[in-house]
């Protein structure tokens, strides 16, 4: 089966091609079909999600898979939340969020945070609701960068159990262990009972 995998972020692409490879499907980004992203404009991650698994689907004719995730720090009350990719202002780097989230928190010892991961499956030749999981992955805020293996905000996503960054653990971790590994695992499960 074909399905769009609704971004344009290559390193979520890959990570899902590993983590649903179990579906044997052929995925495809939005780029792949030429599909231009969704406006944002949801109040959560869900339905940031929806809204992109929709567009999507709805453009292509093919079943889509969405995620909207991001980086929730319990002193920021959940910033920057669903706004993580543009932290520092539209179009912004993952260095320039990275810097601007260590000075948020520059003086501060209160530095839990959890990635939160929804995603959305979405067939648009189906009268089925979508179908939607959520994961999570605790961790704290680091000092300073350490890391060169991730995207985002791993090299200052602190895992206390492993002494590590997320970026320090590698794509081998992260797959079985990131907030994203643990949605679409749920996910996967549910899609594997409908298959």
């Amino acid at each position: 089966m074909k399905v769009v995998i609704a971004t344009s972020n290559q390193g979520k692409l890959k990570e899902f091609e590993t983590l649903l490879a179990p579906l044997n499907w052929q995925f495809y980004s939005l780029q792949d079909l030429g599909i231009n992203s969704p406006i944002e404009d949801g109040a959560t991650f869900y339905e940031n999600a929806l809204i992109k698994a929709k567009h999507a689907a709805t453009i292509s004719g093919y079943p889509a898979i969405a995620d909207d995730s991001g980086l929730c720090v319990d002193f920021l009350n959940g910033e920057p939340g669903i706004k993580s990719a543009r932290y520092a202002g539209e179009n912004s780097s993952d260095a320039e969020n990275n810097i601007k989230l260590l000075e948020s928190l520059e003086n501060e010892t209160q530095r839990n945070a959890a990635f939160v991961a929804c995603l959305v499956f979405f067939d648009p030749n189906s009268n089925e609701s979508p179908l939607s999981a959520e994961g999570r992955l605790e961790g704290e805020i680091a000092r300073d960068s350490k890391g060169e293996d991730g995207f985002g905000y791993d090299p200052i996503f602190y895992i206390s159990e492993e002494s590590k960054t997320l970026a320090e653990l590698g794509k081998d971790y992260k797959n079985k262990n990131s907030h994203r590994a643990k949605a679409t695992k749920i996910l996967l499960n549910k899609l594997l009972k409908e298959k």
